[in-house]
């Protein structure tokens, strides 16, 4: 079986489809929870699925680092090492190397960089991401990219679009034909439209399975990535799977998906859940606050997690303040089971091509806050 996407239906700009892979369908708009090194921070992969989730992510530079591409390769691949049946998407590393690496070195070769975790030094290019992400095995793989922070000017970010331009060019030719894989690429070019549009035909000329947004969600708030994301998306090909990248809050997964984004990943949900946060339909509550310390209520009395089911806001609170390991297991499990109930409430909307009033009903029950202390 070939990787491919069909979509099931659109209301306005909004998209509902189904990503297949020989690992399984994903259906769209799909959030992706982050598994750096080979784990979603303080879940099982069984709990995981449970949530509702259908693909994880898992990141080149961490585990090229450790505990090694090649070892997880003689172990078995990623799957089997994480134990997680269900299709993978492994990011380029590039993003990591530019954001985490220390005395990096930039060339149109790639990148040299020394580790954050034992100086390290090591070489990134299009060709060793291509082979590192072969070795783990994924089954959506990232072309290699430069992302230059913003705010930028616009002559850095349009030297960094050309060369991600020619790095993505160098991936597709050292990815080779992989039945039942795919190869994404990157749209860049910050803020700026003309690149933004000039990336976009330079990756639909190599031509890949589907197309990513980056450069976005790094520095530029809501209002730029938004404003951005009104044209960015419909650059790209209809037929082909649009994934953003490295995004994030629920109101910012709503936006893109209301303009057109099919797949988003983003780390909040179980770092909010390791810090005391949980996200609800009422929005942000934070559980370190001593208003829930006499609280016999749970988190969200419509949600079917375990923390809802079984917990009250006092427990949590109590455990989170005696730095139990059983508050961030409890919370990333309800962040990651509200994520994928957003999506699957934002699925059904745009099938039944409601989507605005849904929509309009997410921001109202945000808008409202969360509810009165006893």
């Amino acid at each position: 079986m070939r990787f491919g996407f069909r979509q099931v239906a659109q209301d306005g700009k909004a998209r509902a489809g189904v990503i297949e892979t020989p690992r399984g369908q994903v259906a769209t708009p799909a959030f992706m929870p982050v598994g750096t090194a080979a784990t979603v921070k303080g879940m099982l992969p069984e709990s995981v699925a449970a949530t509702g989730a259908g693909i994880v992510l898992g990141n080149t530079y961490h585990l090229m680092l450790r505990p090694g591409a090649e070892r997880v390769a003689r172990l078995g691949g990623l799957h089997r090492f994480m134990n997680w049946a269900g299709p993978i998407l492994t990011d380029s590393g590039g993003f990591q190397v530019m954001s985490l690496a220390g005395l990096r070195k930039l060339t149109e070769e790639g990148v040299t960089f020394r580790s954050h975790i034992d100086g390290a030094r090591h070489m990134l290019s299009p060709e060793r991401s291509m082979e590192i992400q072969a070795l783990l095995g994924s089954d959506i793989v990232m072309a290699f990219d430069e992302c230059p922070a913003l705010p930028a000017s616009r002559a850095r970010i349009a030297e960094s679009m050309a060369l991600s331009m020619r790095w993505a060019a160098r991936s597709r030719e050292a990815f080779g034909d992989r039945p039942g894989h795919a190869l994404f690429g990157i749209q860049q070019g910050g803020l700026e439209r003309a690149l933004r549009e000039e990336s976009a035909e330079a990756l639909m000329l190599i031509g890949f399975e589907g197309y990513a947004i980056g450069g976005l969600a790094v520095g530029e708030g809501q209002e730029a990535m938004l404003e951005c994301l009104d044209y960015a998306p419909e650059m790209l090909p209809k037929d082909k799977p649009r994934y953003l990248m490295g995004v994030g809050k629920p109101d910012d997964i709503v936006g893109a998906v209301a303009r057109g984004v099919d797949m988003m990943d983003c780390v909040l949900p179980t770092r909010s859940g390791r810090t005391g946060q949980a996200w609800t339909r009422r929005g942000v509550v934070n559980l370190k606050n001593a208003r829930h310390a006499d609280d016999p209520r749970p988190l969200d009395e419509d949600c079917t997690c375990p923390a809802c089911r079984g917990y009250s806001r006092a427990y949590l609170h109590h455990v989170y303040r005696a730095g139990e390991m059983i508050a961030g297991m409890l919370l990333s499990w309800h962040n990651l089971h509200y994520y994928q109930e957003l999506m699957a409430g934002m699925r059904a909307a745009i099938v039944e091509e409601r989507f605005g009033a849904w929509k309009a009903e997410f921001h109202a029950a945000r808008a409202g806050g969360d509810i009165e202390p006893l």
